[in-house]
């Protein structure tokens, strides 16, 4: 591999980082600056997890990076679920961006199985 933009769990997260745009569109104003807030961030810190663990050398920091984004998605899982249960987004907007979560944690599970092995 060149470059992180060659791995599939860079491209699914980065089509999450759009789709959560999208979808934060939706929000009412007076939440722009509170979950949404949150919900970015956390999006963010995602994609800087996935960065460091592909251009750190040493595994145990590798498996640090991605025990870090493994606690990123299961927190935005949450958020997610907060913004439903307050009707910020539909039955719809909430399983699609949960299977979008679900897939880059499976390619996350099977990269960190991977550290561990070496």
């Amino acid at each position: 591999m060149n470059a992180v933009e060659e791995l599939l769990i860079y491209k699914q997260y980065l089509e999450l980082i759009y789709y959560t745009e999208t979808i934060l569109e939706k929000f009412p104003k007076s939440e722009r600056f509170a979950i949404t807030s949150t919900i970015k961030n956390k999006t963010y810190e995602g994609m800087q997890a996935i960065i460091e663990a592909y251009k750190e050398y040493k595994r145990e920091e590798k498996f640090r990076a991605l025990n870090r984004l493994d606690v990123v998605l299961k927190m935005l899982k949450v958020l997610i679920r907060v913004s439903y249960k307050r009707k910020y987004i539909n039955n719809k907007n909430y399983a699609a961006w949960s299977k979008k979560i679900t897939n880059i944690g499976n390619l996350l599970g099977g990269w960190m199985k991977s550290c561990q092995k070496q």
